[in-house]
């Protein structure tokens, strides 16, 4: 990609950085409604499509609160600095505890500052709560986190965000993608990155094959273009639930191993260098 990323200040398992450039490929041409997303995650397809207008769904409410607090300016990045440099000296002071008693609070009072600490300063940068809606995740054992180069990088991805809400008409809701589905007319596109079926990634709420089905059908019944992004195999295995719910055929006769399986109810045409690289697949 010729042009410069967009990385959101929140980490998210299954970011689709590096996806993003595929999709915004195959956008058709004349699409010009709402960019509607169900599951947004951490916004990374959305902020670098840049459409004028979106509606950005999840039913995790601390990513929607995180982003409209940017989008209302209750956080900026000047306000993020001076609270996570403060927060950064006491996780250093306490080698490390001090994490602890910020999960605890936010577990109590859901701050999106806090947020946005656990999820920079957790293993991994995981996003997990348990069935009681409490985040979970461990700290990342390195208590000096919160460096000052590392404290800039996330500044710096605010302003990032703030700039491109300032410009755009972007709603944040939270609310069950079906909903969010629902909401769409014949002149919008929707991208879906629901989570994976059968691979450990339950960052809010729980996802089987039964939510894969109601997926299909909400897909199926819409009369907006959708694109929809799910894992089709690695060196090890394939992803079996794209035969077992989603039934649809592929536009490549390429079998080889690739990481990512693209669902349309349109058709479209990548371009030849990366044809081995993504599965295309196409639902009608």
């Amino acid at each position: 990609m010729n042009r410069r990323l967009i990385v959101p200040p929140i980490k998210c398992q299954g970011i689709k950085t590096k996806l993003v450039e595929w999709i915004e490929d195959i956008i058709p041409q004349e699409f010009s409604g709402l960019w509607i997303e169900p599951f947004m995650g951490s916004g990374v397809v959305a902020f670098n499509i840049d459409p004028q207008q979106a509606i950005l769904a999840d039913s995790n409410p601390h990513l929607i609160n995180f982003y409209q607090a940017i989008k209302n300016g209750e956080i900026t990045s000047t306000i993020a600095r001076v609270f996570l440099e403060r927060e950064g000296q006491l996780l250093a002071e306490s080698n490390g505890e001090y994490y602890y008693l910020v999960r605890e609070r936010f577990n109590q009072e859901g701050n999106p500052l806090d947020f946005l600490f656990l999820n920079r300063a957790c293993f991994n940068g995981m996003i997990r709560f348990n069935r009681q809606g409490k985040f979970n995740v461990p700290f990342c054992r390195k208590p000096q986190r919160f460096a000052a180069a590392y404290i800039s990088k996330i500044c710096n991805q605010i302003n990032s965000i703030a700039t491109i809400l300032s410009l755009r008409n972007y709603q944040f809701i939270c609310q069950d993608f079906s909903q969010t589905i629902s909401l769409a007319k014949d002149s919008d596109l929707i991208y879906c990155d629901p989570p994976y079926i059968d691979r450990h990634t339950d960052y809010y709420n729980g996802w089987n094959q039964d939510n894969e089905k109601a997926l299909k059908k909400a897909l199926k019944l819409t009369k907006a273009k959708f694109i929809l992004s799910t894992w089709h195999s690695n060196d090890y295995r394939e992803n079996k639930f794209i035969d077992i719910v989603w039934n649809v055929g592929a536009k490549e006769k390429n079998r080889n191993p690739i990481l990512e399986a693209v669902i349309t109810n349109f058709d479209f045409d990548y371009q030849e260098t990366k044809k081995s690289q993504v599965q295309q697949l196409s639902l009608f």
